[in-house]
């Protein structure tokens, strides 16, 4: 008999008491203790053991690089959504730095109509703010938020929209469809030459230095337009002590702004960069220790309100290289949620409950995808998680299902392991690994 759902018995639900949840026809049917496999409809339903193990929302990612089209050498949609079932998303923002560009109704919505055909997690597109994400003309922000795509978040990320009329612009015009300017805030002209967090470490190894300032003084400039403008901006990748500073103040004044922390920037500090190894050079740079910590404490307290993945994967020929020629970006999808464990819940920062409202409620309220970051309750979506906390296991870059292998966590213990994964009550990932 063909199985037409699935009982998950015995799972800590947000980290709470065991509860048995059946998940029927796409969506939750019943939530409670000694739930049959046999209610609500019938038989064909298939147990899940989860004693031990605990049930989140699926997971979103407002931040990530799939690079299709245009770099189907370092990632497609198809491999990166495998991969982010695997780490438990079951939606992910796919950002507009393809080639071609997304910055047109036409690109978004081959993005997007991939995503449907992967079948693997919802892919939402991101479309660019300016034509070729070069900070001089808006793209078609109108037209790409009336296609197919629904498009509501837009960024140049891996460039900073830099120039302030058109920042002020592009907020003003989303403000009419309740969309979002995400910004990679980076002021170009401070940061020419950088290759790591400018600090002691940079002085010490001779490579050129990334100030905090530049990302601060854009950040503090966006919150302003958008008080000005009263739109929503969201900041990309939060890097810097200030930077958590400068939101938390935003917020204080009740200006609509968000922010995102990536889970290499909550774990790893420029230390790591004295191996001169390229698998850390990322944009923002990993920053000081005391920034780390200041990011623990502002994704803790809700100051940022999300962690973001920045999946950015590249193939070997582009990594295995001189640091100076080497690209930026790290892979992330697959250890998101085993990094957070170990930085925010392991060490008390965070229980499941708020794991779940920091990397499902709000990076989906954010984004605007009204069918995840849902409660798990009756009649909800079954966009689910189950995860495996006692699990302890070793990053192997050989093991990661995405096409590129540039995990900075390589060697690495981490704890934490996806078990299954449900996309509207169909399971992408069941024992550990992907469905067919």
């Amino acid at each position: 008999m063909a199985e037409r759902g699935f009982l998950i018995r015995g799972a800590r639900v947000l980290g709470g008491a065991p509860r048995d949840v059946l998940v029927v026809g796409g969506v939750v049917a019943e939530v409670g203790v000694g739930v049959s496999a046999g209610g609500s409809g019938g038989g064909g339903v298939r147990v899940v053991d989860a004693e031990g193990l605990v049930l989140l929302p699926g997971l979103v990612d407002l931040h990530t690089h799939l690079r299709e089209p245009g770099r189907e050498d370092a990632e497609t949609v198809a491999t990166g959504t495998r991969a982010a079932a695997r780490g438990g998303f079951t939606a992910v923002h796919a950002m507009a730095n393809t080639f071609p560009v997304a910055d047109t109704a036409g690109v978004v919505e081959q993005v997007w109509r991939l995503g449907r055909e992967s079948g693997y997690c919802d892919v939402q597109p991101v479309g660019a703010v300016t034509v070729g994400l070069e900070g001089r003309q808006l793209a078609e922000l109108g037209a790409m938020a009336e296609s197919a795509a629904g498009v509501r978040v837009f960024s140049d990320d891996g460039r900073c929209v830099d120039d302030a009329v058109i920042m002020r612009r592009a907020l003003e015009y989303v403000r009419a469809f309740g969309g979002v300017v995400a910004q990679h805030a980076q002021e170009p002209r401070l940061t020419v030459g950088a290759q790591m967090n400018e600090g002691v470490v940079s002085g010490e190894l001779g490579l050129g230095g990334w100030p905090a300032v530049a990302e601060e003084s854009v950040i503090a400039r966006d919150v302003l337009l958008a008080a000005h403008v009263g739109s929503r901006v969201h900041v990309c990748h939060v890097s810097t002590a200030g930077s958590v500073e400068i939101v938390r103040w935003a917020k204080s004044k009740g200006w609509r702004v968000t922010a995102e922390v990536t889970p290499h920037h909550l774990l790893l500090s420029d230390e790591v960069v004295r191996s001169f190894d390229p698998v850390f050079k990322v944009n923002p740079p990993l920053r000081s220790g005391e920034d780390v910590a200041a990011l623990r404490e502002g994704l803790a307290d809700g100051t940022i309100d999300c962690v973001a993945t920045d999946h950015a994967p590249h193939p070997v020929e582009d990594k295995d290289c001189e640091w100076g020629v080497a690209a930026m970006g790290m892979v992330g999808l697959e250890t998101a949620l085993s990094v957070v464990q170990r930085v925010m819940v392991d060490s008390g920062l965070l229980d499941w409950a708020q794991v779940a409202d920091r990397m499902s409620v709000r990076p989906a309220r954010i984004g605007g995808l009204g069918g995840h970051g849902r409660p798990v309750a009756v009649g909800e979506p079954a966009n689910l998680t189950l995860v495996d906390p006692a699990y302890r296991g070793v990053v192997d870059p050989a093991g990661l299902v995405s096409r590129s292998r540039n995990t900075p966590f390589a060697g690495m213990e981490l704890p934490g392991r996806v078990v299954a994964t449900f996309l509207r009550g169909t399971p992408t990932v069941l024992d550990g690994a992907l469905t067919g």
